[in-house]
């Protein structure tokens, strides 16, 4: 079987299996959001709190190229993080796991079963920075640990050497900056080689000054810009979250992935309107 495009993919790249004379080379998928980023595109991305695959498919089914997949905060396991990266690959669109933070397993898991990328929430130093880079990638870079015989290195079906490097070029690490203390080695995190993205998380900042959900604080303000600089500085990519009238504003920053919305969100938003047209027409009065 040669499955070499993606079905439901617009502009659909090779991968999986390829014919090289007389044999079959395999191939990681390539990633989505790097395709983007790389071509000086923004990519656009959504959160999944639930973990019903159907959720993910909707989300991809209008054209995100990224879903995120939140280990962090919710019970999800790792059979239903499957389920999600698997609903995802079928539409050519990238799965971000917010992993818990931990030790090594809990950064590789999701890269194993195949995610395009993982985020690892409140780092607080370079060292901790350093240290990411180290667990997550291979050489030359890091010390990843190595199997190669998950669905990521197509069950040992890519070659060694080449797998890594593939993993390496096709996969990205995000961090994420939500706290204030480590403003003071911005400079230094943005600097990490192996680390792609500094995700800035607004919500946890805002807690983390003393001022919970004051989104208009100077502070927040400034942490904003701060990452977004940084980051270009650097050669790295500028994440973060928004809502919908917000995106162009995050773009002029120059924040190239942004994430908007959530499938919990949505739901609420779409029940909440018919229980008012409900009440509105008298029910439950």
């Amino acid at each position: 079987m040669n499955r070499d495009r993606i079905p439901g993919a617009s502009g659909a790249v090779p991968y999986g299996p390829l014919i090289t004379g007389a044999r079959f080379v395999m191939q990681m998928r390539p990633s989505r959001v790097l395709r983007q980023l790389r071509a000086g595109k923004p990519a656009s991305c959504t959160k999944l709190n639930l973990m019903d695959a159907r959720a993910a498919e909707i989300a991809c089914q209008s054209g995100f190229d990224c879903v995120w997949c939140d280990n962090e905060h919710t019970s999800m396991d790792w059979r239903d993080v499957e389920h999600l990266i698997h609903t995802a690959k079928a539409y050519d669109t990238d799965a971000l796991v917010r992993v818990s933070r931990g030790g090594y397993s809990d950064y590789i898991r999701p890269l194993e079963l195949d995610a395009t990328g993982i985020m690892v929430p409140h780092l607080m130093s370079v060292a901790d920075a350093k240290a990411v880079a180290r667990m997550t990638r291979f050489h030359p870079i890091g010390r990843r640990p190595v199997d190669g015989g998950n669905a990521d290195g197509a069950y040992c079906r890519i070659e060694f050497a080449s797998y890594l490097e593939q993993a390496n070029r096709e996969r990205f690490v995000i961090v994420q900056i939500e706290d204030p203390e480590p403003l003071a080695e911005l400079e230094a995190i943005a600097a990490v080689p192996g680390i792609d993205m500094l995700f800035f998380g607004p919500g946890d900042f805002s807690h983390g000054i003393g001022k919970p959900g004051q989104w208009d604080a100077p502070e927040i303000a400034a942490a904003r810009k701060a990452i977004a600089l940084a980051a270009r500085k650097h050669g790295k990519w500028a994440g973060t979250v928004s809502d919908a009238a917000g995106i162009r504003e995050r773009l002029d920053l120059g924040y190239r992935f942004i994430s908007v919305g959530a499938d919990v969100l949505s739901l609420a938003s779409y029940w909440d309107g018919i229980a008012k047209a409900f009440s509105d027409n008298g029910f439950g009065k």
